[in-house]
């Protein structure tokens, strides 16, 4: 089992209250399966979403926040189990990416699109391997996974990170995907590596 996922999501609301839905179902499933969530940090939207599902349910809650946002964040975050604070963006992706079994991007803006991606490229340049889940509500990604499938039929996205993305509609589909994950590195890449 993927012990310790982290939740990719944005910090506000979108217009589909499936995505609010789905990260309710993800945080409390997460918590009745004893996964640790780890995530952005604060309270708001999604993320206070998927958090307080956790929570309720009894799950363990790490957020990883960096200190340039402001107290109100800080707060938002209550209650949680565990609050690291870091320096910057780029210092919590690789916390996140560094601690976590696994990832899950729920639907999102740029910061979440960033965030999968930094993911993909560590499987892709064999830093990791980690899956990284997109839950696909109501076909959101779909478009994404579109553009990535012609990057590597076009040759300029590697094996490894298409192998790395794991799809599904629903949470079941999702943390049942993510538990049978099995890495595959990229020769072509590796070797070009120290």
């Amino acid at each position: 089992m993927k012990k310790i996922i982290s939740v990719f999501c944005g910090s506000h609301f979108g217009k589909n209250a499936a995505f609010e839905a789905a990260a309710i179902e993800l945080g409390q499933k997460m918590a009745r399966q004893g996964r640790t969530l780890l995530y952005g940090g604060s309270g708001w939207g999604y993320m206070g979403a998927v958090k307080k599902a956790c929570k309720d349910a009894g799950g363990y809650v790490v957020g990883i926040l960096p200190t340039c946002f402001s107290e109100d964040a800080v707060e938002s975050s209550k209650p949680i189990d565990e609050l690291v604070m870091v320096s910057s963006l780029p210092e919590r992706k690789a916390m996140m990416i560094e601690r976590s079994d696994a990832f899950i991007a729920i639907p999102g803006g740029i910061g979440t699109l960033d965030e999968l991606t930094e993911v993909m490229t560590a499987n892709q340049l064999g830093f990791v391997s980690k899956p990284m889940g997109l839950l696909n509500v109501d076909g959101f990604y779909d478009p994404l996974v579109a553009q990535l499938d012609l990057m590597n039929r076009e040759g300029l996205l590697g094996d490894a990170a298409m192998h790395s993305l794991v799809v599904a509609s629903t949470v079941d589909e999702m943390l049942s995907a993510l538990d049978s994950y099995e890495p595959k590195a990229d020769p072509a890449i590796q070797s070009k590596m120290r």
